[in-house]
């Protein structure tokens, strides 16, 4: 339950998602669920050249299994809430 708190706080906020087929979307992150789907809008494709039959698309939903990799805006990362879940969450509650 860790990421998905802390994915809750970056609702609004701009984010690339990378999934397991190599494509990588960048969007404004919409709503994310406990299974860490994501539901992206105002999307756009970050290899266009690769993928341009994903020119048209301007909102998605992914499913959280083929997510590789999710970047965040640096100003997003609060390193000491992340430290302090983590601790939490070693200790079991």
């Amino acid at each position: 339950m860790l990421f998905f708190s802390y994915f809750k706080d970056l609702v609004g906020r701009e984010v690339t998602v990378e999934l397991k087929n190599d494509l990588a979307i960048r969007g404004t992150l919409h709503s994310v669920d406990q299974y860490l789907n994501i539901k992206l809008e105002n999307t756009r494709v970050v290899d266009q050249d690769k993928f341009p039959h994903m020119l048209s698309v301007r909102n998605c939903f992914i499913r959280g299994s083929v997510v590789r990799y999710v970047q965040l805006p640096p100003e997003g990362v609060d390193t000491e809430l992340l430290h302090d879940a983590t601790r939490r969450e070693a200790r079991g509650g």
